[in-house]
């Protein structure tokens, strides 16, 4: 079970049963997805917009959570994610990890 678990966070960015996030499990369709590990503070979600929009990403489906003084985004866009918005993304204060999934 725990090796399925993995399998999918790895795939598709789902987190279940974790000790330090919150469960966040988001149906994969034909999307590109980004994942984002970070602190639980202030205008991290618009800070997250801001960069993808800035980019001429357009969000398709999105799903935060949190679990004490972290949290965790996966984001849904319709294009390829390009390799340099998962550095523009960790440069923002409180982002801990970000990577992407592209179809």
């Amino acid at each position: 079970m725990a090796a399925d678990q993995l399998i999918d966070y790895l795939e598709n960015g789902n987190i279940k049963n974790s000790v330090n996030y919150p469960t966040v499990v988001l149906d994969r369709g034909n999307c590109s997805r980004i994942c984002l590990l970070h602190k639980n503070i202030p205008a991290m979600i618009s800070s997250v917009a801001t960069k993808l929009a800035g980019r001429g990403l357009n969000i398709e489906h999105m799903q935060n959570a949190s679990k004490g003084e972290y949290a965790y985004t996966v984001v849904d866009v319709d294009e390829k994610i390009p390799d340099d918005i998962v550095n523009d993304c960790l440069a923002i204060d409180g982002m801990i990890r970000v990577f992407a999934i592209n179809n």
